[in-house]
């Protein structure tokens, strides 16, 4: 009777561990950090491919109101299954924008995945493909206090790129392949 019991709720348990990964699979969990104020900002995970995501030149990209650091937006990036976003041509480049001004209603400052923190002056992808095309404004990179170590879109009038302090709080756009 004993064997017969334990059975059960061996069956019971592995019954119940199912439904929950399986629950798990299907609902995206939620993420909570604390902004500088104190307070919570809860940030939705979501597979590559759900609701938000735009197919673009063969990758998905979601644009993210939330400001963050660049380190944030990275690691936000990571969560939903990809890396801040890596640009390979003009068209590309529009289409990007197009996104942002569709989501926004403008054409605002937004962190992408384009950083020199690691060398200076060396120009790397966080997704870690050939950093073959840019687009940055004239002047640009400066380095400014020699600290400006990532890289930022739709910079001033000419909506071209700029190096900026990482620790600056700006949207971000994610990218991941299908």
């Amino acid at each position: 009777m004993k064997l017969l019991t334990w059975s059960f709720l061996l069956l019971a348990m592995v019954a119940l561990s199912r439904a929950a990964a399986a629950a798990d699979a299907t609902e995206a969990p939620e993420e909570e950090k604390t902004n500088d104020q104190g307070k919570s900002d809860v940030v939705k995970r979501a597979a590559p491919c759900n609701q938000g995501w735009t197919s673009i030149n063969g990758r998905l990209f979601i644009y993210i109101s939330t400001p963050m650091t660049w380190a944030q937006a990275e690691r936000n990036c990571i969560s939903l299954g990809g890396t801040l976003a890596s640009v390979h041509s003009a068209q590309e480049y529009s289409d990007i924008q197009r996104l942002i001004l569709s989501a926004t209603s403008a054409s605002k400052e937004t962190w992408i995945g384009g950083s020199d923190a690691q060398e200076e002056g060396v120009w790397l992808w966080a997704d870690g493909s050939s950093f073959g095309y840019s687009h940055w404004c004239q002047g640009e990179p400066s380095n400014g206090y020699k600290m400006q170590h990532c890289l930022q879109m739709n910079y001033s009038d000419s909506k071209c790129w700029d190096d900026h302090l990482c620790n600056v709080r700006l949207p971000s756009v994610c990218s991941t392949r299908k």
